[in-house]
Order: C-alpha cells, then structure tokens, then sequence
C-alpha cells in the first residue's frame, strides 16, 4: 500500500487528538494486519469510495484513552463506555477521515466517505470490507492506546 494514502490519515489522528482534546500521540511501527480482532474497547469504521479506488478507516481506542479524550474535548468526566462516548468516537472518525479527504483530493485522489459506523466491547471484529491489506498502526498516549487501520483496494 502507498504511503501516500496512509499518511494523511495519521497526520489528521495526531491534529484532531491535538487540537481538539490536548492528547499527544505517539505512532508506533505500521503492520499488516491478518485478523479482524479489534486491539481496542471501542472503534469507529468508515467506508470511502471513488471513482478508482475503495477503502476504509477504523480508529480504535482503549477504553481509558476514549474515556480521557472525552473528558478533554467536551468537558465530561464519564466512568464508562456510554453512548455520548460512542458519538464521540464517530466524530473523530468523521474528522479524521474529513481531514485525510481534503489532503487526498490535493493529490488528484477523490472519494466520498459514508456515515460512520461504532463498535463496541473487548475483541470486537472490524470488517472493512474492502479486498486489499489491512495496515494497522498503534499509538501510544499517557492515558493508553490508539490503533488506525487503513485498508484500500488500490
């Protein structure tokens, strides 16, 4: 896969988790990834398709991280997984994806995206539905990890 499709992906993590709820991440090592295991409590998955080419996103979070950045980007303390979380979750995926779209474009790499889908719960499955690899990347923060997964069919 072509890091030019994944980078502006992970560029638009670290802005939106920077900007919008103080939360450094750090990137670890990208991978292949061969099963559809989240590595997270809670995932936001968003399909994108163009006129040549299909993918999608999933950002997953640890339950302690997602529970922090709730804290920070909207003020609520929350002691669990709820469905204003869940929300919040969907838009960061929304913004993420938004982000990554509008650099993508730049380069002549058209695609709208669909509404966002959440999931939740411990070794939930993240089907992304496009025939092509699945890189996934890790992120660490104080308050746990992050996890992108990127899967195009070009």
């Amino acid at each position: 896969m072509n890091v030019e499709f994944i980078n502006p992906f992970i560029t638009a993590l670290k802005n939106v988790t920077s900007m919008m709820a103080q939360t450094e991440l750090q990137p670890g090592k990208p991978q292949l990834k061969g099963d559809q295991f989240s590595r997270g409590d809670i995932s936001g998955v968003i399909g994108m398709v163009g006129p040549s080419m299909q993918g999608s996103l999933s950002i997953t979070f640890e339950e302690k991280l997602a529970l922090h950045i709730m804290e920070k980007m909207l003020g609520e303390k929350v002691s669990e997984l709820n469905e204003e979380v869940a929300d919040m979750v969907g838009e960061i995926t929304n913004m993420i994806c938004g982000g990554a779209k509008k650099n993508l474009s730049e380069k002549g790499h058209e695609f709208n995206m669909a509404t966002p889908a959440i999931i939740t719960g411990k070794n939930h499955t993240i089907n992304h539905q496009v025939d092509g690899p699945r890189i996934i990347m890790p992120f660490q923060a104080e308050s746990g990890k992050a996890y992108i997964e990127i899967c195009f069919n070009k």
